[in-house]
């Protein structure tokens, strides 16, 4: 998806006035919500499901409350939500044709989005010395295959941030290419959304 982002021809829209590759992206966000959903639906399912639980989860088996660092967390979330904002600097620097700022905010949201996904390594690598493995219930399993996999979507959007801020590097890169820098954008920007959704309902809400 970002190749083809990075070399949209211009002046190709279609009748809604977005351009080809704009509303495709948005039809792409459009199924991942689809996604996310069925996998916060399925993480509110089994959230309480432990082994070895009656009403009462086994002695000695991790829960979400004993395995949740919530200022961590908070911290790790408020670093990815600064990212958004970076990422609107950059758009707003490449409209106006000031490729150098830009090109530093594009690195610096790219940079936020690694810090996070380390708090989310660290975090992930806590919870299984704590017992709390992929396999060990259903809340587990449940929990790490939704946050692991928003990570996977942090981690394509790292990626995709730095082949902008390489290409962006070249001497043809000027405000016409502000449409490819804002579709990555809105890609990241959905990232976060997600995430705001996925903190609230796994980490804030008490099962």
């Amino acid at each position: 998806m970002a190749d083809v982002a990075l070399h949209t021809p211009a002046g190709e829209h279609t009748t809604t006035g977005l351009s080809n590759t704009k509303l495709a992206v948005w039809l792409f966000l459009g199924s991942e919500c689809l996604l996310f959903g069925g996998l916060i639906s399925t993480f509110m399912l089994y959230r309480g499901r432990v082994i070895g639980s009656g009403p009462e989860p086994a002695k000695g088996w991790p829960t979400a409350g004993k395995l949740y660092n919530i200022p961590f967390t908070s911290a790790s979330s408020f670093v990815l939500l600064m990212s958004s904002l970076t990422m609107v600097l950059a758009v707003a620097s490449m409209q106006r044709g000031d490729r150098p700022k830009a090109r530093l905010w594009i690195l610096t949201t790219a940079l936020l989005g690694c810090c996070f996904l380390a708090g989310q390594a660290f975090e992930f690598t806590h919870f299984y010395r704590d017992g709390a493995g992929y396999t060990t219930s259903l809340f587990t399993s449940s929990f790490y295959t939704l946050t692991g996999f928003h990570g996977v979507h942090v981690a394509v959007g790292v990626v995709m941030l730095v082949s902008l801020y390489v290409l962006s590097g070249r001497q043809q890169w000027g405000s016409e290419k502000a449409e490819s820098v804002e579709i990555i954008g809105l890609y990241w920007h959905f990232v976060d959304i997600v995430w705001i959704v996925i903190f609230t309902l796994v980490y804030l809400i008490p099962s």
